[in-house]
């Protein structure tokens, strides 16, 4: 891999991290503090819940990442399932040090580190396998607090992205920011 590939897959991947942490924050915040924590049943995940396994991962995974198996032995993945008796801020603070784990540790790697052997499990992947492993992850219970907080807010929700029947004024819009961009004007 090209030493300007691996940087620009470093940035990339930092980029949609990001991005996915911000879709989560922005229906995060449409939430009252009952919505957070409410489940749509008993064999479901309340938005809280899916927080708190996400950090536990983060955690997990990105502590000691090139050095020491995703899997840490002191964490206790069960646990992560239950957000009885946790407060937002609580769930705000560890969403956060699961996060920032994440952003350290890939602030932390070079081009020449993303074809070294990581472990998860005792699997081994490359450093870009583990990456895209977690952006799929995170990816996928983002998607899982959006469409609850969605179901939660019902007509109070506001959308995080474009509009029903908007796609085409949105189109539109871009192509003129992008016609002003190339044209010089603006």
């Amino acid at each position: 891999m090209s030493e300007t590939l691996a940087k620009h897959y470093l940035e990339d991947a930092a980029r949609r991290f990001r991005a996915t942490k911000e879709l989560a924050e922005r229906a995060l915040a449409q939430l009252t503090d009952e919505e957070l924590f409410r489940a749509p049943d008993a064999e479901s995940n309340s938005v809280a819940v899916i927080m708190k396994h996400m950090s536990g991962n983060m955690l997990s995974r990105w502590t000691d990442f090139l050095t020491s198996d995703g899997e840490k032995p002191g964490r206790s993945r069960d646990a992560e399932f239950d957000a009885a008796g946790e407060s937002r801020e609580t769930m705000h603070a560890r969403w956060e040090e699961g996060w920032s784990c994440l952003f350290a540790a890939l602030d932390g790697l070079t081009p020449v580190d993303l074809l070294r052997t990581v472990t998860i499990r005792g699997e081994p992947h490359t450093v870009v396998e583990a990456i895209n492993r977690q952006l799929t992850h995170y990816s996928y219970h983002v998607g899982q607090i959006v469409f609850l907080a969605r179901s939660l807010r019902g007509d109070t929700w506001q959308t995080l992205s474009i509009a029903r029947g908007r796609s085409d004024a949105f189109n539109a819009e871009m192509l003129e920011r992008q016609r002003q961009d190339t044209s010089g004007e603006g």
